[in-house]
């Protein structure tokens, strides 16, 4: 019989990872956007090891551009891919039909702006329901004040902070597995 986790703790049974429109054209605006990208291509790996279901936004796509080569080249062919213009993700009647549809209660939640469009779909997905998790590593606005403002406000609604490595392994639980060595060589 397993033993009752935290109901903070992530379960990759429960979860879904939200990719935030990050896009060609942000590129040079976005602080540490590099660093934040390969941040979140291992989430992208790693939810496709864990059965975790990945959902993708994309703003005004015709002016900023599709999501960058790295992560698109990543996902999965079943990945929910949405275009949006509101500046929360769950303004798209698409993108809260999808997540209802996946049936899972905790999302985790990266890309940018933190200020902005995470900050409104966070705020969306707890009036829903949802447990929110950010993945602060790979979150980033086009300055760092932005997103700590973002992010205090994001917590004090009742999101949870986490990391990219906190998150994983948190979804895997025990170590010694064939899904723990594979995920483990992402983080390195």
């Amino acid at each position: 019989m397993a033993v009752e986790r935290h109901k903070n703790l992530l379960d990759a049974e429960q979860a879904v990872l939200l990719v935030i429109d990050v896009q060609e054209r942000f590129a040079s605006h976005i602080v540490d956007f590099e660093k934040m990208v390969a941040n979140i291509g291992i989430l992208v790996d790693a939810a496709a090891l864990l059965s975790v279901p990945v959902v993708v936004t994309e703003q005004y796509r015709k002016g900023l551009g599709e999501t960058v080569a790295l992560i698109k080249s990543k996902l999965q062919s079943d990945v929910g891919n949405f275009e949006k213009t509101c500046f929360s993700a769950t303004g798209s009647p698409e993108v809260a039909s999808h997540l209802a549809h996946l049936g899972r209660n905790q999302v985790i939640v990266c890309g940018i702006e933190t200020h902005v469009c995470v900050n409104q779909t966070v705020h969306d997905l707890l009036r829903l329901g949802y447990q929110v998790h950010l993945v602060t590593d790979a979150l980033s606005s086009r300055s760092s004040e932005n997103k700590l403002v973002g992010l205090a406000k994001m917590y004090a609604a009742g999101a949870l902070p986490t990391s990219v490595e906190c998150c994983l392994f948190e979804m895997l639980v025990e170590s010694g597995t064939e899904r723990f060595k594979a995920v483990q060589k992402l983080v390195k």
